[in-house]
């Protein structure tokens, strides 16, 4: 049996944004991430944890999803999913090569979907020292992706970058790379978009106290405080300026590989 390479987290997204200075202020002052710097038109944050960032920004007039940043363990393991991906006739945007230090640097290569979305495959990359800020992200959890062709879309995950089903819905497809029940899910949709983007929470508290402060700053919470059924994690839901739609989330199930069944 091949054993196919795997990438083994999600590090970052980076956001096409209607008005960058709105946003840059969003992201900072009221979801709680830090600013880390800015270079080539575009604006980097990081959270409590030492990724090196977990969004960047990007004035583009229209909202959009520019890229999806994975991490896997190594360069072997980079090359082996380059390779892997060529293999199965993957469209490659551009093979491995060293990455520009404001991106984060290391090593890696990036692959277009199957409805279109660009997601970079990275070892090496920088860190930064941890934080602690008050009530704040300490990592991007998950990605959802809105899709007309949930399988193939899921299928491209497993296949080609060694997700691993962890359970589905009626509408909903959640995979995972790592101990987190899922770290991408494909949810039934008219077409390619992103349903939402959730970031990790330190714990029960820190979730409510971010949601007071999202409230206390004219953000309703559009679904929550709960519990979700696929995952276990508590979330709350709030929509940003550009109309993403953005998650606090904490808690989330983890896998044991050894027992753990898809339901």
């Amino acid at each position: 049996m091949t054993i196919v390479p795997k990438v083994n987290r999600i590090l970052s997204v980076s956001l096409g944004v209607r008005d960058l200075a709105a946003s840059e202020t969003f992201y900072e002052k009221v979801w709680g991430l830090r600013r880390t710097h800015a270079e080539n038109g575009k604006t980097y944050f990081g959270a409590m944890g030492a990724d090196h960032h977990i969004v960047s920004l990007a004035q583009t007039g229209r909202p959009s999803l520019l890229n999806v940043r994975f991490g896997a363990p190594s360069r072997e393991s980079v090359d082996a999913l380059y390779n892997h991906a060529r293999s199965l006739g993957i469209h490659i945007i551009h093979e491995p090569k060293a990455f520009s230090p404001a991106d984060g640097g290391g090593f890696g290569f990036s692959v277009k979907a199957p409805e279109g979305q660009i997601l970079t495959i990275v070892t090496q990359s920088a860190e930064r020292a941890p934080e602690q800020i008050d009530a704040a992200p300490s990592k991007l959890s998950h990605i959802v992706f809105n899709s007309a062709q949930i399988d193939q879309m899921t299928a491209f995950f497993i296949d080609v970058l060694g997700f691993k089903l962890s359970d589905e819905t009626v509408p909903m497809k959640f995979i995972r790379c790592s101990k987190d029940h899922h770290s991408v899910a494909l949810a039934k949709g008219d077409g390619p978009s992103i349903n939402h983007i959730a970031f990790e929470m330190p714990d029960l508290d820190a979730l409510m106290s971010g949601s007071g402060r999202l409230r206390s700053e004219g953000y309703n919470i559009e679904w929550g405080v709960g519990r979700h059924g696929p995952g276990n994690n508590i979330f709350s839901y709030f929509i940003e300026p550009n109309g993403f739609v953005v998650e606090y989330t904490t808690g989330m199930q983890q896998i044991d590989e050894a027992t753990y069944k898809p339901q």
